[in-house]
């Protein structure tokens, strides 16, 4: 009789005594080859079936020194738009039989080296970091064990793919929009020490100083969270000159800054036009209609795990993707009036 232990699931044998054939033949249909008949498959399928047995799918990956597992670290779950690179991931990694580890850094890069110390404990085949706040340092270490690429920020190192959109060139799209509009007083809430924020704090800076407004340029700090961008806000409408406009540095920035503009008693885009970053599923909410610079988040996730596949099976090079961003218009900006366009308010 096969084992009838409460807390042991079936095994190869189990099935072979159920199906009368030898464990050889029963290995060899789960491993679906093609040197077996329809009669001694469909026996051993059906005692599989009867006995509830799942094949190793971990001890057969190991034997063959992989385990299709991919490991996935995003730095803020709060964020719509991880999610959303995930949803790119996913779709590309489950064409090719890859399974996802999900873990989140939470924004700190001690956080984000625990996960990735469990990413190769679990003998993943290679690693997604996304918005990644770890020291360059680490993530080159990590490199060298397992293929590695980053979404959304970028590295100098050829071990390490990356696939980003132009965040400077983004920045520029954002400030040009707002100059167009009449414009002058143009602030910019940045993102901190998170990734991408440098390039497009640089990009809004440039695009001032090219249109001859770099005495208007005010830069209050922020950090990628809804927070952060109402505090970034605050003291820009605290100052003693208050722009006609703001660029935050992602839309979850732009949705605090909008908050706090309107605590302060002010209409956004009558007194005070607000641009994001990012296009997340938030922005296109109808109450919030935030003008903002779109990052195809599913087409760099697909991108990324395209990537991390091909190099992990040895059929392609962990290369440098840069994505063009696009502006996308909506309410969250309009022209500014004529009666505070030269003077403070």
């Amino acid at each position: 009789m096969p084992s009838t232990r409460r807390n042991n699931a079936p095994t190869l044998e189990d099935v072979a005594q159920i199906a009368g054939v030898s464990r050889a033949l029963v290995s060899l249909v789960m491993r679906d080859s093609p040197r077996v008949s329809d009669e001694s498959r469909q026996r051993v399928t059906e005692a599989a079936a009867k006995l509830g047995y799942r094949p190793n799918l971990m001890a057969r990956n190991l034997a063959a020194r992989k385990t299709m597992t991919i490991g996935v670290l995003l730095n803020d779950l709060h964020n719509p738009w991880f999610a959303e690179v995930t949803d790119g991931i996913h779709a590309s990694a489950e064409r090719h039989g890859y399974q996802l580890i999900l873990a989140s850094g939470r924004r700190s890069p001690r956080l984000e080296s625990r996960a990735v110390d469990t990413f190769l404990a679990s003998r993943v085949d290679g690693i997604i970091v996304a918005g990644c706040r770890m020291p360059v340092a680490r993530l080159e270490a990590v490199s060298t064990e397992v293929a590695l690429v980053s979404v959304g920020r970028a590295f100098a190192n050829d071990d390490i793919g990356t696939v980003n959109t132009d965040d400077a060139y983004g920045a520029r799209l954002a400030v040009e929009h707002l100059y167009e509009l009449g414009h002058r007083r143009i602030a910019h809430i940045d993102g901190g020490k998170g990734a991408g924020a440098a390039p497009r704090r640089t990009g809004y800076l440039r695009t001032m100083r090219t249109l001859g407004l770099a005495d208007h340029a005010q830069v209050s700090t922020g950090d990628f969270t809804e927070e952060a961008g109402a505090h970034a806000a605050e003291r820009l409408l605290r100052g003693a000159v208050l722009p006609t406009a703001i660029f935050t540095a992602n839309d979850l920035s732009a949705v605090g800054a909008i908050d706090e503009i309107e605590r302060f008693g002010l209409v956004v885009p009558d007194d005070v036009a607000v641009v994001g970053f990012d296009n997340t599923s938030l922005a296109a909410l109808n109450h919030i209609g935030l003008t903002t610079i779109d990052q195809p988040r599913r087409e760099m996730g697909a991108a990324a795990a395209r990537m991390l596949i091909e190099a992990i099976n040895d059929r392609g090079e962990l290369s440098d993707v840069l994505m063009p961003p696009s502006l996308v218009t909506r309410r969250t900006t309009a022209p500014v009036r004529t009666d505070v366009a030269g003077g403070w308010r």
